[in-house]
């Protein structure tokens, strides 16, 4: 890019000053713990005991920083920045430092030198900020601690945020992830003429670790192309340089690339926001190109340091152990002249406090990032009024996610942006809507897509409320945007590939726990999956589909923020996301059936059951409220329907025993109270289960899930716990019960030599029952692999 004079002399000079003392309190934070002016020379003591950190990174982020605030400055611009470089704390801290946000959340951190010496000492110490961002960073929707997702978040966050421009710095050690590459593609769903812009700018500093990147590796003509193509238009910052002059240079390529920026998205978007017609937007995007440790030593012990892998974390290794080290630490850190940037009592120059952008145009300070100030309740219809009319249990057959997607279609209705208000509420998901039966979302609204779609397409436009790629990991990221920005949303998907998101939600579970215990972050809306074409009924895409392993990533999560709900039926399904789109701080997980199952209970009922999250199901028991011989629990609508039909041939078999049923729907009450706020207490757990009667669990996922959650009960051997034990192929529907040993003949099966144990009167015919029952499953293996699908009884049974 040729340089143009764009910034006036003492602009030049407040910039430079300003990024030397962001370069020196981020060269400080990972060094110091005494002497943070170094006014003094420096010896062993002043460091801190242990060095973490990296640097590498930060005179980048600082360079960047430096340069959006004089933008927002002249422009009086909205940016929310986004930083994807993983431990690059030390630069958005210090920058946070210099405009006063951190003193605002921290009031021992002023700007002065005792606010100064704080600040600089605790980095990295215990009770201090961590080396990567973290929730109790001011102005955070992004830890950065595990690189992919910066960029997914942000345009997540500019959706429905017309006059946001959210910076994103993209590493380019992050740009060799998966989840990044998908990202670029996000300008093709933002609507210019109602959402906000996202401005990528790729931090090219060649190096990762301990290796250079592949992108680093690029010529500016291959770079040009790779994102030309991606649908950007580029522009490449060449930085660098050690005198006053080289770096003038730079700071006036990066002022008139951003200048440049800005002008190129408002242009689109007030074309937008006055015409309707349609053209393929080319948003901005720029790469900077700069050394790996801009301005630290050049060599260390004979070796290059800037401008190589060496200083990617903490370029001077245990100075207090070297005074060859420690001299050039000293000489490194006094390279910044630390005494024209700040006076004797800590407080900085003038002139670089008058680059920082004032009150809520600060970084820190934007408003989006701090989405719990902003989260407006969802609008949300009576959930009751789509209830199936359930008069028979068992009688009527329907799709549970049909009928959800009318619910939700007058949820997006509701919410859409009225009396000044943009939209709440957002659908996002990996291209399953319509297979997953949630169609009638498309009465209400569209899937957005702001390029031109072929006449043939249906439901798609530069306006809609769902967002469909076909990348977990976009999806993920965008939802995390915009709930962390104020909104609400839902992200359905198929079960096998949520864990495709499991490192995501792992992530975002960290931020809920840690958001929790910072005062000054308030609840958000929960993050909400809805996981249908769960794996008991991917019978015809065969074994790679059957994977229910998500639920048992969730229970290593911090109870406070995980809950796992198995509605049975439409009715149970109503009620539960009704109950999860009120809920915050949450990761709710719902696991639902799009195929036409049993409809088991009323809407009164199924609302009871599921505020209760487990119920004796009196109605398919035959205990009559006494003491059951066994008791025949299920969770899961597949699950659900085996116990049922072993609960009615038990009636048949041997009428005198004493069944009770029981269904749960919120799978976390099985917990103790002291671990879960959902635990049923002792009492209230022996209420459904009995304190000593042997129990048949039939469950939706792995055992080992159930295993864990019942660890803490006395009498946990009695339990048999049956569920998917990965086993499977492209076969029928009942065969994967079969298969996995928790078919309606293996529960009968289990059931009758539980009992015969300690009742004589069932011990006398259990062997003919067992053999009956064996025969069966012999009779099925060979009926299906005859006629392909499974026999008649299986096919129409139906409870009566």
């Amino acid at each position: 890019m040729r340089d143009r004079q764009t910034v006036s002399a003492d602009e030049l000079k407040a910039l430079d000053i300003y990024w030397r003392a962001a370069n020196y309190l981020g060269a400080a934070q990972i060094y110091l713990r005494e002497n943070c002016l170094l006014q003094e020379p420096l010896q062993p003591e002043h460091i801190k005991p242990r060095l973490l950190g990296h640097w590498g990174t930060v005179p980048g982020i600082n360079f960047v920083y430096t340069h959006l605030n004089r933008l927002i400055t002249q422009t009086k611009q909205s940016v929310l920045l986004v930083t994807g470089p993983g431990h690059g704390a030390p630069a958005n801290l210090a920058n946070l430092y210099l405009e006063g946000t951190l003193a605002k959340f921290y009031p021992e951190l002023v700007l002065t030198k005792d606010g100064l010496t704080c600040f600089v000492s605790q980095f990295s110490m215990p009770g201090g900020f961590p080396s990567h961002l973290s929730p109790a960073t001011p102005g955070c929707i992004h830890e950065g601690g595990e690189l992919g997702y910066a960029l997914a978040t942000a345009f997540g966050a500019a959706f429905d945020n017309p006059d946001l421009i959210v910076a994103c710095i993209v590493g380019d050690g992050e740009a060799e992830t998966g989840p990044t590459a998908t990202a670029w593609h996000g300008t093709k769903y933002l609507n210019p003429a109602c959402d906000g812009a996202v401005l990528p700018i790729l931090h090219l500093n060649g190096y990762k670790i301990s290796s250079g990147t592949i992108f680093g590796a690029m010529s500016d003509e291959e770079l040009l192309s790779l994102f030309r193509g991606y649908g950007y238009e580029v522009e490449i910052v060449n930085a660098g340089g050690d005198t006053i002059e080289e770096r003038a240079s730079v700071h006036r390529q990066m002022a008139a690339a951003l200048d440049s920026a800005h002008t190129v998205i408002r242009n689109i978007q007030q074309t937008a926001r006055v015409s309707s017609a349609q053209e393929r937007p080319r948003y901005p995007m720029l790469i900077l190109r700069s050394p790996k440790g801009w301005t630290c030593p050049k060599e260390l012990d004979g070796k290059t340091l800037e401008n190589s892998f060496r200083s990617h974390q903490v370029p001077i290794d245990k100075p207090q152990d070297n005074p060859e080290h420690l001299d050039l630490l000293s000489r490194w850190l006094l390279s910044y002249r630390p005494d024209e940037l700040f006076d004797s009592e800590g407080r900085p120059d003038p002139q670089l406090l008058a680059s920082c952008p004032t009150g809520d145009l600060r970084i820190g300070m934007n408003v989006h990032a701090y989405g719990g100030n902003l989260r407006r309740e969802l609008r949300l219809p009576d959930f009751q009024r789509y209830a199936v009319t359930v008069n028979q249990h068992g009688a009527i057959r329907g799709s549970d996610t049909f009928r959800l997607g009318e619910y939700l279609r007058d949820v997006l209705r509701m919410n859409e942006a009225d009396d000044g208000t943009t939209a709440n509420f957002r659908v996002f998901c990996p291209d399953e809507l319509m297979s997953n039966k949630l169609g009638a979302i498309f009465e209400a609204t569209s899937r957005q897509f702001a390029w031109p779609a072929n006449s043939q397409d249906e439901h798609i436009g530069s306006e809609g409320r769902v967002l469909e790629v076909l990348s977990e990991h976009t999806c993920q990221g965008w939802l995390q945007g915009y709930l962390l920005t104020g909104r609400h949303g839902l992200f359905p998907c198929y079960e096998a590939f949520a864990p495709i998101v499991d490192s995501m939600m792992n992530q975002y579970a960290k931020f809920l726990k840690v958001s929790a215990e910072i005062e000054w972050r308030k609840p958000v809306a929960s993050l909400t999956y809805l996981l249908s074409s769960e794996g008991w009924r991917q019978d015809h895409n065969g074994y790679s589909h059957q994977g229910p392993g998500f639920i048992n990533s969730l229970l290593t999560k911090k109870a406070d923020h995980v809950r796992i709900y198995l509605p049975p039926d439409t009715n149970c399904l109503l009620s539960t996301i009704n109950h999860c789109l009120t809920s915050t701080d949450k990761i709710n997980l719902v696991i639902a059936s799009k195929q036409r199952m049993p409809q088991w209970l009323s809407m009164d009922e199924a609302d009871e059951h599921c505020r209760k999250g487990a119920t004796i199901w009196r109605w398919a028991s035959t205990d009559n409220g006494e003491e059951p011989d066994v008791v025949l629990a299920a969770s899961g609508v597949y699950p659900t329907n085996e116990l049922l039909a072993a609960a009615w041939l038990l009636r048949d078999e041997l009428p005198d025993l004493r069944v009770r049923v029981v269904n749960v729907t919120d799978l976390l009450i099985l917990q103790t109270e002291s671990f879960h706020p959902h635990g049923l207490t002792p009492e209230a757990f022996d209420s459904l289960f009995t304190a000593n009667k042997p129990v048949i669990f039939n469950f939706h996922g792995y055992p080992v899930a159930v295993k864990q959650l019942l660890f803490h009960r006395p009498a946990f051997p009695r339990f048999q716990i049956n569920g998917y034990i990965e086993e499977g192929t492209t076969t029928t529907p009942f065969d994967l019960f079969v298969q996995n040993l928790a078919s309606r003949y293996h529960v009968v099966v289990q059931a009758v030599r539980a009992v015969a144990e300690m009742n004589s009167n069932v011990a006398a015919q259990s062997d003919s029952i067992v053999s009956h029952y064996e025969e069966k499953l012999i009779a099925h293996h060979d009926y299906i692999r005859k006629h392909g699908e499974d026999m008649p009884e299986i096919v129409d049974w139906q409870w009566s």
